[in-house]
């Protein structure tokens, strides 16, 4: 049983955390605040009713007391009434707004005896005094509406009529001393219905009161939990768009990882071509020449035609090694770019091809290269070698038909594209066995750039692209 209860709690408070503010505010916030109209209003309609009540008491006593007073005589010094006095008050009584209005009328002295009543039966009976009747002796004016004894129940409470009971000290004139008590009973219908209408006002007014302030906090609470509610979903987005930025800059990383794995591998595959170039071509050609200076001809008798032969061939062995050597060089050295500009460094790019295959390119420049953020030196030399590679691309697949470089500058985003109008290559092929492709992949992509290849029957296009904000394509 406990378990159970204790289920019911977690789910209870599980249901009631999963509410909004503002649905949390309306039942809570209602509960309490009915609960506050209900008891202001009890509150406040027991003020009305006490007060409405003893104040249309004393007047109705003030009323009936400045009638009978002068009827009184000496009380303090009598122990009962005359009969020309109870005349006098039966005839006053019995006549006019008072015997309309009061149904019973009593005048007690201080010991409990019934010095006068309507009822002539009572005259003379002596009561223990009642709680309202010991505190009218005090001086004040009690009254109560619809409230009997069991006595009164059976008397005036069978009557079918609102009764307002008022207990009114008798003062002596002259020294103010309170020396006897009427007791009476008026029929209060009217009275009663317009204190039943001001007790209804008096809810209205409690109830309307308490729903404007509660709905004023709901409104500000409504308009609160709203603005947490889309600041939520906000920083929900927020978040999410930065765990997709993570993961991006995860997958970047990687990639930037990879390439320069592979550009380290590249490099050293590069560096060995080189060696290679170098030995086979010409380390062989200066080998040749050192043997040939190394031959007979050069003795003291041989023949002055064969030495002037074998200075030729050095010499052109020489002048081969040195045109090999060069050419290396001029694949290797690159011109002064650090303060070129975009356009420059690849017309730079472009007229060193164009020299150097003698084939022509077609150069398109679109977009504003102010739009760019500075380049920085290391896309400087991506941008060269990209032109570059691609252009003997094109002039190793294509024999440098329909060479064209495209050069496109967005805001934030530079765009390169080669293309030729060559019969294509096996991609699979060249990437396996080529260097130059690879390293310059592994390069833009070092950079946060990406390199694509389509290669077909009718031509192949190399592009890159890279943003010059320091961000990742």
């Amino acid at each position: 049983m406990r378990g159970v209860n204790a289920n019911l709690v977690i789910s209870t408070k599980a249901l009631w955390n999963g509410q909004s503010l503002a649905r949390q505010f309306v039942l809570a916030g209602g509960l309490v605040s009915i609960v506050a109209m209900i008891i202001v209003g009890v509150l406040v309609t027991a003020l009305i009713r006490t007060s409405v009540t003893r104040n249309a008491a004393a007047a109705t006593a003030l009323y009936v007391d400045s009638i009978i007073a002068p009827l009184l005589p000496d009380i303090q010094r009598s122990t009962e009434l005359d009969g020309s006095v109870q005349q006098a008050l039966d005839e006053t009584l019995n006549m006019g707004a008072l015997g309309r209005r009061l149904v019973e009328f009593k005048i007690w002295r201080a010991d409990g005896t019934i010095l006068y009543s309507k009822d002539k039966s009572l005259i003379g009976k002596r009561y223990g005094p009642s709680k309202d009747l010991r505190d009218a002796w005090q001086g004040r004016v009690i009254a109560q509406l619809d409230e009997f004894d069991a006595v009164e129940a059976k008397t005036e409470g069978a009557r079918g009529v609102s009764l307002l009971e008022i207990y009114s000290p008798i003062l002596q004139p002259w020294s103010g001393e309170v020396v006897a008590v009427s007791e009476f009973y008026e029929i209060a219908d009217e009275f009663r219905a317009d204190m039943q209408r001001a007790l209804w006002r008096a809810w209205a007014v409690v109830a309307a009161v308490t729903a404007a302030i509660f709905g004023t906090l709901a409104t500000i609470v409504l308009r609160g939990s709203r603005t947490i509610d889309q600041q939520r979903l906000a920083l929900a987005e927020r978040v999410k768009e930065l765990s997709g930025l993570l993961a991006a800059n995860d997958a970047l990383r990687a990639r930037v990882q990879h390439a320069a794995e592979r550009a380290t591998a590249s490099n050293e595959q590069y560096l060995r071509r080189i060696g290679a170039d170098l030995h086979d071509g010409p380390a062989q050609l200066v080998a040749l020449a050192s043997l040939t200076m190394d031959s007979a001809v050069f003795d003291a008798g041989a023949p002055a035609r064969k030495r002037k032969t074998a200075v030729e061939a050095i010499r052109r062995s020489l002048e081969d090694a040195m045109m090999e050597i060069r050419s290396i060089c001029n694949g290797l050295i690159l011109p002064s770019i650090e303060t070129a500009e975009l356009r420059d460094i690849v017309a730079l790019a472009v007229a060193a091809h164009e020299q150097r295959t003698l084939t022509k390119v077609e150069v398109l420049q679109r977009g504003d290269e102010r739009r760019l953020l500075p380049l920085t030196a290391p896309q400087k030399i991506c941008v060269y070698r990209f032109v570059q590679e691609g252009l003997n691309n094109a002039y190793r697949h294509a024999g440098g038909v329909g060479q064209t470089v495209d050069l496109n500058c967005g805001k934030g985003l530079l765009s390169l594209v080669v293309t030729d109008s060559g019969p294509g290559f096996d991609l699979k092929r060249a990437q396996g066995e080529g260097l130059g492709l690879a390293g310059l992949r592994d390069r833009i992509e070092s950079l946060g750039g990406t390199f694509s290849i389509q290669t077909s029957t009718s031509g192949t296009r190399l592009s890159m692209i890279l943003k010059t904000d320091g961000t990742a394509t």
